[in-house]
């Protein structure tokens, strides 16, 4: 309940303390309006609506920190456990680092999906209670979770088909192809827990809940943190299950983590509920669910497309470079997950403001959270120029390996500071529920320009022409987003 209270930073270290349990007490009172009613026999919870004009009144970026602080922890929570698995995964061999890499597009598209809709859900709820709506916030609250549910059954199924066929097309190696289904098919096996995971994420987001967002994705990835190698390398009773386990330890990271939200929502009820009376589908809903929802999927589905089409360039030249681009795209996820608990910090703060009609404050949010977006990946450029040996160095032992792709982190790192707009301004396109203008942004990152351009670029320096694709197409998005997202705001306006 205290997240949303400040402190000057010129009060005195010992009061502090004192003011901090008397805000607190203060805030409680103020801001929490929220009245349960128990009935025995029909168990009904009827909850009113939680006071949420903080969101419309406070400053600009202390309200942007204060929603976007637990969300960039548990984005970085997130982004380590990613590279410790994949660190555990590279101690079996080189070839199934290999493997998780070719899986990773497969295994993004589940990802994409799920967090594109939830996206769509945490807009709608947003706007609704912005638009002081009620029981429409409730009732896209609840057919996004029924629909978030049918969508990772759909999605298991798919991939447990096509898996097979999708890692033949990369490689003829069958012990690289072995261990790609060994690990997708126990991964995949957990879609529908990993859709409750993030459905619930987005829906606590949505009414400002961050810090119990923050708390339920730690929980989840500091249990597969501890597990990886646990099951990994079968220590104590756990026999050495390798590769499997590094699939197990993800599946039950996530299952742990959906259900810390499930237990939080019923132990403290939210300002929106998830009801029976609000099952039943609406048209309306639906279309801005999945309007948003399925251009925000398309753009997180991208990245898939993206590798796929440039594993098929770097595999002409040797699987060396397949295993560096996966190892690029581990890394960077500590980078751009970073600033995406920026980006879902400003998310309900935009949507917010924007059913509120408060115009100029959507313009200052989105200013700041550009701020700070730019100071996190410039703190990115800088690591990969200074210790890139040292960062490959974490996932393979080979000399030539590690000065390859060392070379590669440094080039494709110099696009790092101009993707900080087309991030931002993506992020504020889906949250103003602007989601075609948005993936437009998106397909140039990731298909449209980089692509061609390193279709081309390979052609005259080899291996090395995709990395330099990447910085040239940054670049170029960068000026796009710039003016797609003023020409939105001017619309709005």
């Amino acid at each position: 309940m205290c997240k949303h209270i400040y402190f000057s930073p010129h009060d005195h270290p010992v009061m502090w303390r004192f003011s901090f349990i008397e805000k607190c007490r203060e805030t409680y009172r103020k801001k929490v309006n929220t009245v349960f009613s128990f009935h025995r026999k029909g168990r009904k919870i009827m909850v009113k609506n939680t006071d949420q004009t903080y969101m419309k009144t406070q400053p600009v970026l202390r309200l942007l920190l204060t929603m976007a602080l637990p969300m960039v922890i548990s984005m970085l929570v997130n982004s380590l456990y990613n590279i410790v698995d994949s660190f555990f995964v590279a101690k079996i061999s080189e070839d199934a680092m290999t493997a998780l890499s070719l899986v990773y597009p497969m295994q993004n598209l589940i990802n994409a999906v799920m967090i594109g809709f939830g996206v769509g859900i945490n807009a709608v709820i947003s706007f609704y209670l912005g638009a002081q709506n009620q029981e429409k916030a409730d009732r896209a609250a609840t057919q996004g979770v029924i629909l978030s549910t049918i969508h990772g059954i759909l999605l298991m199924v798919f991939c447990l088909l096509t898996i097979h066929p999708f890692l033949k097309l990369f490689t003829s190696d069958t012990t690289t192809i072995q261990l790609g289904l060994q690990y997708s098919h126990i991964v995949f096996a957990f879609s529908v827990m990993f859709a409750w995971e993030l459905v619930f994420e987005k829906v606590f987001q949505a009414v400002g809940r961050m810090a119990v967002s923050m708390v339920c994705m730690m929980i989840g990835c500091i249990a597969n943190i501890i597990l990886d190698p646990i099951l990994i390398f079968g220590l104590g009773p756990f026999p050495r299950m390798e590769i499997k386990g590094a699939a197990l330890a993800t599946g039950l990271g996530q299952t742990i983590s959906a259900l810390s939200y499930v237990v939080i929502y019923f132990c403290r009820p939210l300002s929106v509920r998830i009801r029976r009376d609000c099952v039943r589908p609406d048209r309306r809903i639906c279309r801005k669910l999945y309007a948003i929802g399925i251009p925000a999927s398309l753009n997180l589905a991208l990245p898939s497309l993206l590798i796929s089409s440039l594993n098929v360039i770097l595999t002409a030249y040797s699987q060396t470079y397949v295993f560096i681009l996966g190892v690029y795209y581990k890394l960077q996820t500590f980078l751009y997950l970073t600033a995406n608990g920026v980006i879902q910090g400003m998310r309900p703060l935009l949507s917010y403001n924007y059913g509120a009609g408060e115009h100029v404050r959507v313009r200052n949010i989105f200013k700041d959270a550009l701020i700070i977006v730019f100071l996190i990946l410039l703190g990115g450029m800088l690591l990969c120029l200074t210790i890139p040996q040292q960062l490959m160095g974490l996932f393979s032992n080979n000399p030539d390996t590690i000065r390859s792709g060392a070379l590669a982190l440094r080039i494709i790192s110099a696009g790092f500071i101009t993707s900080s707009l087309s991030v931002t301004a993506s992020g504020a396109l889906e949250a103003l529920g602007k989601g075609l203008s948005s993936l437009i942004i998106s397909l140039c990152r990731y298909a449209v320009l980089i692509i061609p351009i390193a279709f081309i670029t390979s052609r005259f320096l080899g291996a090395v022409g995709v990395w330099h694709a990447f910085w040239i197409a940054e670049a170029l998005t960068a000026v796009l987003a710039v003016l797609i997202f003023g020409h939105t705001l001017k619309q709005a306006e």
